[in-house]
C-alpha cells in the first residue's frame, strides 16, 4: 500500500519552455543578476497591452476572475476553491529564466537568450507573452533604456518531446501554434513516495540561483531534505490545482513528509546569497537573497525523484517569477 490514502493520486504538471532571443539595436546595460529587470520590464509591459481599465490594484477590478493579466500575474484563486481560501493570490503559472552569465553590458550585434517556462492554462498565452517582449523592445530594457529587437522564440525539447522548434521570429513576423505541444511531468504520488524499492540512495542538488526557502514561516539557509520536499509540495500541489486542473487533495502531505524526515545531508556547501531588487509598484527596494551551491542528500531518495524533477524544471521557493530557485540534479 503507498503512503497516500485516497485512489486518484495521479496529477499531471502541463508545461512548455521557450528560449528568447532579443538582439541589442543601442547598447543594453543590465545587472550581473538579469531576473529582475526582465521581469519588471515585461510585468509593465504585459500589464500596458493587456489592462482594459487601468486599475492600479487588480484587486479592486470589476474583471479581475477573466482577466489575462490579473490571471498570469495575480493569479486570483477561484471562488469556490478548495484550497488557499485565506490567500489574494496563487503561484504565478510562469518561470523567467535569465542568462547565468554575469555579463552586463552588451552592444549591437549581441545576442541574449533567457528562458521562459509556461505552465497548465498559461501556454494558451504565449502570443501575448511574444507581442509583450516584442513591445518591450520598443520602450528599451535595463539602466538608460536600451532599445532591442525580439529575434526569434524557439520551443525547447524536453524528455518526452520532440526537439526544438522555431515558433517566432523578427524575419517572418508569425507565430507558430504549439498547441498539443505539451509536455506532462507525472507526479502519482502513491508511487513516487510509496516503492521504497528504488535503488536511487544518493543524490545532490546544485542550486544556481538563489533559493528563498522557508521552513516555519522563516527564510533558512539550512536545507534539510524534509525542508526542501516541504517547499517542493506546496509548489507543484498549487501549479497542479490551479492551473492544470489537477487535484492533489488525494496526496498524504503529513506521510510523504515523515518520509522525507528520514533523508539525511551528508555534505552541504550552501552559501548565501543576498541580492537586491527594485520595486517600481511599492517604490522600495527588496532583500531577495537566497542560498546558491551544492547539497548532497543520502537515504531513501529515489521514491521521491518525480517531485524533484518537477522542481528543477519548475524552480522552487519564493520568487520563482524571477527566476530564482533554479537546481540542477546529480544523481549518484
Amino acid at each position: 500500500m503507498g503512503i497516500l490514502s485516497a485512489p486518484h493520486t495521479e496529477a499531471c504538471l502541463r508545461v512548455q519552455k521557450f528560449c528568447f532571443t532579443i538582439e541589442p539595436e543601442e547598447p543594453l546595460v543590465l545587472p550581473a543578476y538579469k531576473g529582475s529587470a526582465l521581469r519588471g520590464a515585461f510585468g509593465h509591459a504585459f500589464r500596458k497591452i493587456i489592462c482594459a481599465l487601468r486599475k492600479e490594484k487588480c484587486l479592486d477590478c470589476l474583471l479581475r476572475e477573466k482577466c489575462i493579466y490579473s490571471y498570469v500575474f495575480e493569479t486570483p484563486p477561484p471562488s469556490g476553491t478548495k484550497i488557499m481560501r485565506k490567500y489574494t493570490s496563487a503561484p504565478h503559472p510562469f518561470v523567467l529564466e535569465p542568462p547565468l552569465e554575469r555579463k552586463r553590458e552588451y552592444a549591437p550585434g549581441d545576442a541574449v537568450s533567457f528562458g521562459l517556462l509556461l505552465i497548465g492554462k498559461a501556454i494558451d498565452y504565449l502570443p501575448y507573452f511574444i507581442y509583450a517582449f516584442d513591445e518591450m523592445g520598443k520602450t528599451g530594457l535595463g539602466a538608460g533604456k536600451g532599445k532591442f529587437t525580439l529575434g526569434s522564440v524557439v520551443r525547447q525539447g524536453m524528455p518526452g518531446s520532440s526537439g526544438d522548434e522555431t515558433v517566432y521570429s523578427a524575419d517572418t513576423k508569425t507565430f507558430v501554434s504549439t498547441q498539443n505541444r505539451d509536455i506532462c511531468l507525472s507526479l502519482t504520488m502513491d508511487k513516487a513516495v510509496g516503492d521504497l524499492s528504488s535503488p536511487l540512495r544518493r543524490l545532490s542538488l546544485e542550486f544556481l540561483t538563489p533559493a528563498r526557502i522557508s521552513y516555519d514561516g522563516h527564510l533558512t539557509d539550512s536545507l534539510e531534505f524534509h525542508v526542501l520536499i516541504r517547499n517542493l509540495l506546496r509548489r507543484i500541489a498549487l501549479l497542479c490545482y490551479f492551473h492544470c486542473e489537477g487535484d492533489p487533495s488525494g496526496w498524504d502531505f503529513k506521510k510523504i513528509i515523515e518520509s522525507a524526515e528520514k533523508v539525511r545531508i551528508i555534505k552541504s556547501d550552501l552559501r548565501w546569497h543576498d541580492w537586491e531588487r527594485y520595486s517600481a509598484r511599492q517604490d522600495t527596494r527588496m532583500k531577495m537573497g537566497g542560498v546558491i551551491g551544492k547539497i548532497t542528500y543520502e537515504g531513501e531518495i529515489g521514491p521521491f525523484m518525480p517531485l524533484i524533477r518537477a522542481g528543477e524544471i519548475a524552480h522552487v521557493g519564493k520568487g520563482t517569477s524571477f527566476g530564482l530557485g533554479k537546481y540542477g540534479i546529480e544523481e549518484q
